[in-house]
């Protein structure tokens, strides 16, 4: 078998949405570097001209014609080195689904010495949980177009394209693809790190030809990109693995095979002047390790993106509001973080101690404002307009709301946005206060189970301590009310997040879930109650993607619901 050697360099980098301009300066300043060692290929992350998801700025025309000329002035200063680029391409293709024109595609170009050389269309556009590309884009239709480096063919396609059976891929290969270059902006969750390599893998052993998979890094509201861009030989092993969570360039050389075969798409090889350095392939992180990685990632950039320099935290003495104190001075250090706590005649001193712990072992800044005084006259005020003593629900939640009134008071005054502390288990039970503990511009532990916030926060201490041990062991509670625990409401966590595990990311029925050996009684109350706080989850804040079914865009619900469980 003939071969000869290309040279590829990935571009595994972060492309914030709508930032045409600064995105355009990154794929040239990486496309100059990659022609100093004389690469043959760039390849970039799908749509990395606009950033993905572009989402409605789609259907701004204006928006569309930045991202043209955008990669009209790219192709203009590219050179010998080409560059494999994602951008919005227009669609020829008259297809009709329903009554709307969509007359753009998903595109990757090809570009090379002052010209675009080719392009291809995502031919499978995704439309389950995040994605909403058939709402957007036409569907390419040229499943089996090819690119041709001299006598070197290699298929190029996009995200979802890699996924299927009989795909592209497969249609790339029968043309004469010696490789295949998958581009990709695939969100980061905890099942997805393994079942891309599976996928991919599977595919390159199919079809006996390498498979470069190319992703994005990067948080996107709720979304966080998470690199891990790998290599694949023609015999389904990863010869190289990048960074997660990292923004990384690469570069290899690969030897696949010449293919007889005529083409006038002639692309230029350079001439390789010296041997690279071997790429040592990262080591992939565990669970935890890439669930903390996120979170990080997904509030500095949101943090970042959205123009605040600073957060501020409520610190309760609890482990919710202390592991997101700690994640954000981990993503954003101590001097960008600023803790408050706000104690109540019902919040014991040693929770205002811990509270004050933490802040030493963060280094953060640490105001306290006692809410008592406040939270009385709310109390009187209410008493005497209802002429009636309050419900005990009414008493707790006039505290919260103080604490969330006193929070965005702050944040108005100085510029910093809040960090909302609450969890997925309480905000899947209604366990929250709207207007209250929900308060925020970011709710962090959005998608973390309470039992994952323990996991999380050991972890977190496992590498220097700083959360106190005194908050990971005590008991949880909302301290709103006298003698007060989580427990007197909810069944102890262990149970309820397998539960929710089951309801929520599995779609059991509760006869499905009751035969797992759970209390009838006690399945049925957290399901309705899971149920009848829909409209609390709506308004609540975005938050870092971690599962299958976060909460927001991920798993969506109507709020108006009259279906009715049947409890026989």
């Amino acid at each position: 078998m003939e071969t000869k050697k290309l040279r590829i360099t990935g571009a595994q980098l972060s492309f914030t949405v709508g930032a045409i301009q600064e995105n355009k300066s990154k794929i040239l300043n990486t496309l100059e570097e990659a022609e100093k060692i004389n690469s043959d290929i760039v390849v970039f992350p799908e749509l990395c001209v606009t950033g993905y998801p572009p989402e409605d700025l789609l259907l701004r025309e204006s928006f569309v014609g930045k991202n043209f000329a955008v990669l009209e002035e790219i192709a203009e200063f590219s050179g010998r080195t080409s560059g494999v680029i994602g951008f919005v391409d227009r669609s020829l293709e008259e297809q009709t689904m329903d009554n709307v024109d969509r007359n753009i595609t998903n595109a990757a170009a090809i570009v090379q010495n002052g010209d675009v050389k080719g392009i291809y269309h995502k031919c499978y556009l995704p439309n389950y949980s995040v994605f909403d590309e058939a709402r957007y884009f036409a569907k390419g239709t040229k499943p089996e177009e090819i690119f041709w480096y001299e006598d070197i063919a290699v298929g190029i396609n996009i995200c979802e394209d890699v996924w299927i059976n009989n795909g592209p891929a497969e249609e790339q290969v029968k043309q004469g693809a010696s490789l295949i270059i998958n581009i990709n902006a695939s969100p980061f969750d905890i099942n997805k790190t393994e079942s891309r390599k599976v996928n991919v893998r599977d595919k390159a052993k199919k079809l006996k030809v390498p498979i470069l998979y190319l992703n994005m890094v990067g948080g996107q509201d709720e979304l966080v990109f998470d690199g891990g861009s790998f290599l694949v030989d023609a015999e389904g092993n990863i010869i190289y693995e990048a960074r997660q969570f990292s923004e990384e360039i690469f570069s290899f050389d690969l030897e696949l095979e010449i293919k007889n075969v005529k083409s006038e798409n002639k692309l230029i090889v350079n001439e390789k002047k010296s041997d690279l350095p071997p790429l040592k392939t990262s080591d992939s992180l565990s669970e935890l390790e890439s669930m903390y990685a996120a979170l990080k990632m997904g509030l500095s950039d949101y943090v970042e993106k959205n123009n605040f320099k600073k957060v501020l935290v409520g610190l309760s003495g609890g482990i919710d509001s202390a592991l997101t104190a700690t994640i954000a001075v981990d993503a954003l250090t101590s001097d960008n973080v600023i803790g408050v706590a706000m104690p109540s005649k019902f919040n014991p001193k040693s929770s205002l101690d811990d509270a004050k712990e933490l802040a030493d072992n963060l280094n953060i800044e640490l105001n306290t404002i006692n809410i008592e005084e406040t939270a009385e006259k709310f109390r009187n005020l209410l008493k005497d307009n209802l002429n009636d003593d309050l419900k005990s629900v009414v008493d707790e939640n006039i505290q919260s709301r103080i604490r969330g009134n006193i929070l965005m008071g702050l944040s108005n005054q100085l510029g910093a946005m809040v960090v909302s502390t609450g969890n997925k288990s309480e905000m899947a039970v209604g366990y929250s206060t709207l207007y209250g503990d929900l308060v925020g511009g970011f709710a962090l532990l959005k998608d973390v189970y309470k039992t994952e916030v323990y996991k999380l926060s050991d972890y977190r201490n496992s590498i220097s301590k700083v959360i106190p041990q005194n908050i990971i062991e005590k008991k949880p509670s909302a301290e709103l009310s006298e003698d007060q625990y989580d427990s007197d409401s909810l069944p102890e966590y262990d149970l309820l997040d397998k539960i929710l595990k089951m309801y929520i990311e599995l779609d059991f029925s509760s006869e499905k879930i009751i035969n797992s050996d759970i209390d009838k009684e006690v399945v049925f109350d957290i399901l309705e109650k899971i149920d009848r706080n829909e409209y609390k989850r709506k308004q609540v804040a975005p938050g870092v993607k971690l599962t299958s079914r976060a909460f927001g865009k991920d798993r969506r619900m109507p709020i108006t619901n009259t279906y009715i469980r049947d409890r026989s």
